[in-house]
């Protein structure tokens, strides 16, 4: 059921196409998200690092980025960002800020030493390339956050490391929307080149939790706290992935902290999750859950009804993009909350949105046509 198109249009299409369309210089909605992911990352608490660091990020004002810096922050790091200044300048206001422009403008960078930077803004491997080289005399380590849409189309169930990678049909070109994952991995390759022996690619998949604001994950316990009937999909046995943010973030700072480097694929959890243990956990965080009515995937593939854009997280039964091998970042020190804890933070995070911003999810199934396809679910098991 679910297509390539599909996939990568509803994974670049929240988060990542946000930061990308800031690159570029246009101001969607989502831009206003910056604020809730911003307060929605405050409070991180973490130990103390044994040596503290000096950390440059570039970007650092979308989802992913508020959970960085509140992270190293709070292991006693220094952290920078690198950004335009024109999303919400004001976000971080005890932070050093220099500004200036991934495409060419980056003389703030110039004279200027870290021991590492994580790259959160690469979608093109020129640019990339061109913040590498200026940075690799200045720094120990690159890390570069890419992601498991690297893999190709047709990705077996257990991809590694080492799974070949996806190539550039149209080489030179740099549309993002179009060529994503072969993009991102010219951009690991870019920043390895740069820095050999150096750089940390890190592949996260779908990455969930307080402040996210695709509603990829968030429409699960925000549908389930609605209460009422729930369509879920396929048999529940079906496997997911995601990780929570503000484990990804811990580790990719604790990466720097013990010069970790190489290619990390980074989802979870760690042991094998099925949808129908996901939903559990997510009827856990509602006061009064809605009941589940599992439709096989063939009644919704007829009803045109798509695994991961309308039923988020799903992927149907054989995806191998919920079945990734992310064993060597575990054994790098990744770890995972509780499916139970990021489905009671991540509702406790979206009821603090306002009610405009919740009446309209940006994922999921309208609760008209759920309501439909339960209806015809009903007759034809008549």
């Amino acid at each position: 059921m679910t297509t390539r198109r599909t996939f990568l249009r509803t994974l670049f299409g929240g988060a990542a196409a946000a930061t990308f369309a800031r690159a570029q210089g246009s101001k969607p909605a989502a831009q206003d998200d910056d604020l809730a992911s911003a307060k929605a990352a405050q409070g991180a608490k973490a130990q103390r690092a044994s040596k503290p660091l000096k950390i440059l990020i570039l970007g650092g004002t979308g989802f992913l980025g508020p959970h960085l810096v509140e992270n190293a922050r709070a292991r006693g790091h220094t952290v920078t960002l690198f950004n335009r200044g024109k999303t919400h300048p004001e976000l971080f206001p005890e932070v050093e800020k220099l500004r200036g422009d991934r495409n060419g403008q980056l003389d703030a960078l110039k004279g200027r030493s870290w021991e590492a930077v994580i790259d959160t803004s690469g979608y093109v491997p020129r640019i990339v390339k061109m913040s590498a080289e200026l940075l690799a005399p200045q720094l120990k380590q690159y890390v570069f956050i890419s992601s498991i849409s690297v893999f190709p189309d047709d990705v077996k169930p257990g991809a590694t490391e080492s799974t070949q990678v996806q190539k550039l049909t149209e080489p030179g070109s740099e549309e993002v929307r179009k060529h994503y994952g072969a993009l991102k991995a010219l951009c690991e390759q870019a920043a390895e080149t740069a820095m050999p022996g150096r750089t940390t690619n890190v592949r996260p998949g779908l990455i969930v939790g307080p402040g996210d604001p695709t509603d990829r994950y968030t429409y699960w316990p925000a549908r389930l706290d609605r209460g009422g009937e729930a369509l879920a999909p396929g048999t529940g046995k079906d496997p997911v992935q995601y990780v929570d943010a503000r484990d990804l973030t811990a580790w990719i700072v604790s990466c720097i902290e013990r010069g970790a480097v190489g290619v990390f694929n980074a989802t979870g959890p760690e042991r094998p999750l099925t949808i129908a243990e996901m939903l559990a956990s997510c009827s856990k965080a509602a006061a009064h859950p809605a009941s589940l009515t599992w439709v096989p995937e063939k009644f919704l593939d007829d009803h045109k009804i798509s695994a991961w854009e309308d039923m988020p997280v799903w992927t149907g039964a054989e995806a191998g993009f919920s079945q990734i091998d992310c064993s060597k970042a575990i054994r790098g020190g990744l770890r995972f909350r509780s499916p139970d804890e990021t489905a009671r933070d991540t509702l406790a995070f979206w009821k603090t949105l306002p009610e405009d911003r919740r009446k309209k999810p940006r994922a999921g199934l309208s609760p008209e046509r759920e309501k439909e396809v339960l209806a015809a679910w009903r007759a034809h098991k008549a």
